[in-house]
């Protein structure tokens, strides 16, 4: 079986990935992402013959993915079970693939509950979300997910306040900590990031920011100095680029730091599209990622994987949020009136845009 597989995508380095999903698993298997999912969910409703059943769960079981358990009866109630739809309401998600993941980690996690996942799209609309929220409040539902696509503290509506539903807070959070409420670890995963280049060999690391007055954008540019400060590397102002988290920024990013007298060994991009824009700069420069330079992501985005070379990146926890969330609603103290904000941590993923720096003739290292 392995050697029918060879002919397929490059496997992905599973002993440097920190998870193996399922689009991993229909690069190596040669089928789409939906057949993947139809396999391993045992589903028959698609007609998928038995050879490619076959290529999908060996390519599952070498890269090392937890094959789900599927119960032959309903799920059991255990001790804790809440009955009724979960409610998750978000201002922006059509265009958010951190909005989605979110929805998708909040979907896994329920498999095993039985629960239904009712979801509602406000935008911001101050007529909307509360009509959507009423809405859930008048059907009963045993929770409602309150998220926010960019992290941020929020005045909670005042139904959620006075409804004795539970409420839990996704990427976002109040000032009193009234509700449980988790976000991503910004600060330490602009840290880890900057570290991954650090621990490369680079001393000259250039940074692409995001829009700073966002959270995630002051917070991973703070864990790039902390980073710095820890490894004892001076900070270079001329190595801070602004961007806004879009392609544009980043490609004119990178030609502002590459343009520098003593230009940067490596790039952190503060998300992945910013890291879009920097790849095809520097193959317009004539350089070669990661020998030349390297290059580091964040969010973890499908477009990481499909970059020439392979994007590192960090995963934001988007869908681990989702399974805290529930997890709390089944098992957390909901009663309390202060809950601790609760911080998930941005994991590394490694693929093959960071190299050892190679010897600069033009320039000293410091």
């Amino acid at each position: 079986m392995k050697d029918d597989l060879k002919g397929h995508a490059k496997r992905p380095n599973t002993r440097a990935r920190n998870r193996v999903t399922m689009r991993d698993i229909a690069r190596v298997a040669g089928c789409s992402q939906p057949t993947v999912s139809f396999v391993l969910n045992n589903n028959d409703a698609a007609k998928i013959s038995e050879q490619m059943r076959e290529r999908v769960w060996e390519a599952a079981r070498e890269l090392g993915y937890q094959i789900p358990v599927h119960p032959t009866k309903s799920p059991v109630k255990k001790p804790g079970y809440i009955d009724g739809p979960i409610a998750f309401v978000i201002d922006t998600l059509a265009t958010s693939p951190e909005g989605v993941h979110a929805h998708d980690g909040v979907l896994e996690a329920v498999k095993a509950t039985g629960n239904l996942v009712l979801l509602a799209e406000t935008r911001n609309d101050p007529v909307l979300e509360p009509k959507a929220l009423q809405h859930f409040i008048d059907q009963g539902v045993a929770a409602i997910i309150y998220a926010c696509v960019f992290t941020r503290q929020v005045e909670l509506p005042p139904l959620l306040r006075t409804t004795n539903i539970p409420v839990f807070l996704l990427n976002c959070y109040t000032d009193d900590l009234s509700h449980p409420a988790v976000i991503p670890g910004e600060i330490a995963g602009g840290h880890t990031a900057t570290n991954a280049l650090i621990d490369a060999g680079h001393t000259r690391i250039g940074l692409i920011t995001g829009e700073l007055f966002m959270e995630c954008g002051s917070g991973r540019y703070t864990g790039y100095r902390n980073a710095l400060a820890n490894a004892d590397l001076p900070f270079r102002e001329e190595y801070v680029v602004e961007g806004n988290w879009l392609p544009s920024s980043g490609f004119e990013g990178t030609k502002k730091l590459m343009s520098l007298p003593n230009p940067p060994t490596a790039i952190f991009c503060a998300n992945d599209r910013m890291a879009v824009g920097c790849f095809e700069a520097l193959k317009e420069l004539g350089l070669s990622i990661p020998e030349d330079i390297s290059v580091i992501g964040y969010d973890d985005d499908e477009i990481s994987r499909h970059l020439s070379p392979p994007l590192t990146s960090m995963n934001l926890a988007d869908r681990a949020m989702g399974r805290w969330v529930v997890d709390q609603l089944f098992h957390g103290a909901i009663g309390n009136s202060r809950h601790p904000l609760t911080k998930l941590e941005c994991t590394l993923v490694e693929r093959d845009s960071i190299a050892p720096p190679k010897g600069d003739l033009r320039h000293s290292d410091m």
